[in-house]
């Protein structure tokens, strides 16, 4: 560990409140072998280590949170419910607020990276409402109760704890400085620690890279991101069909997220797609439930996939693509609505 991190370590100890609530993580067998690892793999300082996590705190809201819906007391899965939550009128109308106010960097993003403004705008709506709710969590607290105290994804949460660790170090940052999500994502496009490190530009030149000041960074840094997961330019995102009496949808729905049925074999079982023709290639078959109403079946291609690489669920990849289609429908209105008074 280099001597700055040290330096924020020491104004950490400093600032910080006895915590008394928990027992100490750097007690913790996990937390030990972490130190260890961290040690071994990076050359961290062992002890700075061990005072860090000393006075980290396990926040038991945390787990309450990171539980799956189905997982907690009368949860289950509602697209209806689930899809209010993003394609409502504030959703939208700050979606074009933010969307106009930041066009020349959305503009600029999308060139560079090949990935259509409206996607870009509606990731960050979906995630922080355009950076009005980016997270109160202290990010070190959080991930080291998953870490530690959440063994369903503790693997998971393990490594983000050892890149929040090596971000703190490479942008000479106290690591209790971070503040995002009860799952440890940061700033306008919630980016983990590890995604951060691997996807996150500089897109405005400044010479340093901020989630939280602006969005000019967030906004080419989560183009950079559906670039380098594969995102198809000029291609479907998803097709909704209808699918014959008597094919069961559970096989087809288990072989998974990533696209890899054939869709001209689909549509020679008898799948059709309303409003258009399958698109050629792979594809994933998925399911959007609602208790009470019809379920949709919906065709994922490679751009769907790669929303789902922001996060695996098919509800929230939807969400996605019917924000940037609203979006993108309600800013080209305007624009012509504009063109047509100035004409006037």
């Amino acid at each position: 560990m280099n001597r700055v991190f040290s330096t924020f370590a020491c104004i950490a100890l400093l600032a910080l409140p006895t915590l008394a609530a928990h027992a100490s993580y750097a007690d913790h067998d996990e937390a030990r072998r972490f130190i260890a690892d961290m040690v071994r793999t990076h050359g961290m300082d062992g002890d700075e280590l061990r005072s860090v996590l000393d006075r980290s705190e396990r926040i038991d809201r945390v787990i309450e949170l990171i539980r799956p819906p189905e997982a907690r007391p009368g949860g289950e899965r509602s697209w209806v419910r689930y899809r209010d939550r993003f394609l409502n009128d504030a959703r939208i109308d700050n979606g074009l607020d933010f969307w106009r106010e930041h066009r020349t960097t959305v503009d600029a993003a999308s060139r560079r990276y090949g990935v259509p403004p409206e996607f870009i705008v509606a990731i960050i709506g979906v995630e922080t409402h355009y950076g009005r709710h980016t997270g109160n969590f202290q990010t070190l607290n959080a991930l080291a109760t998953l870490a530690f105290d959440y063994p369903p994804r503790a693997g998971l949460f393990r490594r983000e704890l050892e890149n929040l660790f090596l971000l703190a170090r490479e942008q000479q940052r106290d690591p209790f400085s971070y503040y995002g999500s009860y799952a440890g994502a940061l700033g306008y496009p919630q980016f983990l620690p590890s995604s951060v490190r691997a996807y996150a530009v500089d897109f405005d030149g400044d010479g340093r890279i901020d989630f939280e000041s602006g969005p000019a960074d967030a906004i080419g840094s989560v183009a950079n991101y559906f670039a380098q997961h594969g995102w198809r330019p000029g291609e479907p995102v998803a097709t909704r069909v209808a699918l014959p009496e008597g094919l069961d949808p559970a096989p087809l729905i288990a072989a998974g997220i990533e696209p890899t049925l054939d869709t001209a074999q689909l549509a020679a079982q008898g799948v059709i797609g309303l409003g258009g023709e399958l698109h050629g290639g792979q594809a994933t078959l998925f399911d959007l439930p609602t208790p009470g109403a019809d379920t949709q079946y919906w065709l994922g291609y490679r751009n769907f996939y790669v929303i789902t690489r922001y996060n695996r669920s098919s509800f929230y990849a939807m969400s996605v693509l019917e924000l940037a289609e609203t979006l993108r429908y309600r800013f080209e209105r305007a624009h012509t609505a504009a063109n047509a008074t100035s004409e006037d």
